[in-house]
């Protein structure tokens, strides 16, 4: 499986790196199962993240057509509405940026229509962390589509037209979501447990000392009577 996790400025480090972590010590453990690299949407370029001003290199350009699975990090910033609009002749960002304006700013590019093209293209996963959901329903593109994010943002995911469902890791599918920002380790290992199998995803669990948690929703059994 080649995974490839998308930069995009303002992107927030933590949502990449655990991700990251978790699928290259996960293509180790299998043999080379999977395969996993940063991109962006215009291709090979280094990439300005929004903590601290951390940068990281994409090596490649988002291919929906050579990827099995595709990660969609947030951004880091503050939570809330900016109070006038930014300076976008001035080049540079501040650290407390607001989220809205980082992710404004990154559907504004031609992001959102590579993502759409892998969103569809069967056989394709489509994964995020925290606000990497929240950048797809700006987009357009999870109405209907079952989905978490961060808890301050979860009213804002749902008027973006997703189903939203207050869990760890969502599991719609082809579309596979986390919440908070440290749920990339969880939505890693479950997409280990999912794509390669329970053995590797535990092995890498154990090498990271780190068990998931929670428990990931899916669309299936009975639906639980109301209280």
């Amino acid at each position: 499986m080649h995974a490839q996790i998308v930069l995009f400025d303002g992107f927030d480090l933590l949502d990449v790196i655990a991700p990251y972590e978790v699928l290259y010590a996960g293509g180790a453990a299998s043999d080379g199962a999977v395969d996993v690299e940063l991109v962006s949407a215009e291709g090979r370029r280094e990439v300005v993240g929004g903590t601290g001003g951390v940068t990281l290199w994409a090596t490649a350009a988002l291919d929906p057509e050579r990827a099995g699975l595709v990660v969609v990090p947030g951004a880091a910033g503050r939570v809330g509405t900016p109070g006038e609009t930014p300076d976008e002749d001035a080049g540079a960002r501040t650290p407390d940026e607001f989220l809205s304006v980082l992710l404004g700013r990154a559907v504004q590019t031609g992001l959102p229509s590579l993502l759409k093209a892998a969103m569809d293209r069967p056989g394709l996963t489509v994964a995020t962390v925290c606000g990497g959901s929240l950048l797809l329903g700006l987009a357009g593109l999870l109405k209907g589509r079952r989905a978490t994010t961060h808890h301050l943002a979860l009213e804002t995911l749902a008027e973006t037209g997703a189903q939203v469902v207050p869990a760890r890791v969502v599991d719609d599918g082809d579309l596979v979501t986390g919440g908070g920002v440290t749920s990339g380790l969880d939505l890693g290992l479950y997409l280990l447990e999912r794509e390669v199998g329970p053995k590797i995803a535990h092995a890498v669990e154990e090498l990271f000392a780190y068990e998931r948690r929670g428990v990931v929703w899916r669309d299936r059994g009975p639906a639980p009577s109301a209280p």
